[in-house]
């Protein structure tokens, strides 16, 4: 099985600098040194495309454009690249949202993917208009998940839910194929609610030991109601030519936090609901010492950053290693990020993705519907 790698949309603005913010608090002030244009994001997605991204994560929240909107002009300026947009459930109603996404797949030729966030921050959940507390959130993706597949079976669904009614739904078109749902979460309903409706499980970069356990709770939750899913993992990276050079520039992306900015952040991320953002804030402890919390794993982006928080750093082969390490876990898809975005996508694409493919654990997706692909066993 092919290695999958995704990128990632910034926007919230693109900067030489890390652009912090998110969950729930605001996008720092370097969001503004490359504003998210549709010119600019189109950049981003034809360099991704050409490198060989399957396809691009855009984000969602009060921090950054619309998911949907930006995704759907961008998509008009590329042809391959799919679309991992990321949306809240409780924000427009299943046979809308199931609608919605059925123009999609037909308007972009199928290339629609989707990144379901129940919401980890009540008080930006309120300022939408939402009032549910975190579990009652789930409680209600699980209902939206219910109506939006059964719509896209071409079903007429009818559903009386705790959260949710709807009465005699049906689409006029059913999306063709049917989007993937990716969905995150570190909290026990979160399991529940992945293993019951998704196809796969993405969790953000902790060290692999982490990793490992999230991996075999969610298999098991995921085998008791029959199904089985994939795996990925969301991480940003700075990869280089050399180790040194690397990490000298993780160490110039760290020397331009400031100070103040880093206690503002930690401090309106510490009362972030979201369990896999806790364990995040756990890696770091807010400190600038001992950042490299697993060899070429560093956890400095979350000093200024809320969900994502942690990088690959080192050398083209070194983070091949890295990946080799996760993929052993169980994990085929890695969506990942770096500033500015338009440059690391290049030192990734042309510096890793070459390695991977010469180890035969990754083909450009331009390729894979042209030939057989040639089953290489993973070696650890």
């Amino acid at each position: 099985m092919s290695l999958t790698f995704h990128w990632f949309l910034p926007t919230n603005g693109d900067s030489r600098h890390v652009v912090g913010g998110g969950h729930g608090t605001p996008a720092t002030a370097s969001g503004r040194d490359r504003p998210p244009t549709v010119a600019y994001l189109s950049q981003i997605a034809r360099a991704a495309e050409d490198l060989g991204f399957l396809g691009a994560l855009t984000p969602t929240g009060a921090w950054c454009e619309d998911a949907w909107l930006t995704t759907a002009m961008v998509s008009q300026n590329s042809e391959r690249l799919k679309f991992l947009v990321a949306f809240r459930p409780g924000f427009v109603s299943p046979t809308l949202a199931a609608q919605m996404a059925s123009t999609f797949q037909r308007q972009s030729g199928g290339r629609l993917l989707l990144n379901v966030v129940t919401g980890g921050e009540s008080h930006e959940q309120r300022a939408y208009g939402d009032f549910l507390d975190k579990d009652d959130r789930y409680r209600r993706t699980g209902e939206f998940l219910e109506v939006v597949k059964g719509l896209w079976e071409g079903k007429t669904v009818d559903l009386h839910g705790r959260h949710l009614q709807v009465a005699d739904a049906k689409l006029a078109r059913v999306p063709d194929p049917v989007p993937e749902v990716y969905f995150g979460g570190s909290s026990p309903i979160a399991g529940e609610i992945a293993a019951r409706h998704c196809d796969v499980y993405l969790t953000w970069g902790e060290p692999p030991a982490q990793v490992a356990e999230k991996i075999a709770r969610i298999r098991e939750l995921a085998a008791a109601q029959g199904r089985t899913l994939r795996f990925g993992i969301r991480l940003h990276v700075i990869t280089r030519d050399t180790s040194e050079q690397a990490w000298a520039e993780a160490g110039r992306l760290l020397d331009g936090f400031d100070p103040e900015t880093v206690r503002s952040v930690q401090a309106g991320l510490a009362r972030s609901e979201s369990e896999g953002q806790r364990r995040m804030l756990a890696l770091h402890g807010g400190g600038r010492d001992g950042l490299e919390i697993h060899p070429n794993l560093w956890a400095g982006i979350g000093l200024v950053r809320g969900g994502a928080g942690t990088a690959l750093v080192g050398s083209h082969d070194e983070v091949v290693e890295r990946i080799k390490e996760y993929h052993a876990l169980g994990i085929d898809e890695f969506v990942l990020s770096g500033y500015p975005h338009l440059e690391e996508a290049y030192w990734f694409g042309e510096g890793v993705l070459p390695r991977l493919a010469a180890q035969g654990l990754w083909r450009h997706p331009a390729n894979l519907a042209e030939t057989p692909e040639a089953q290489v066993p993973f070696a650890s």
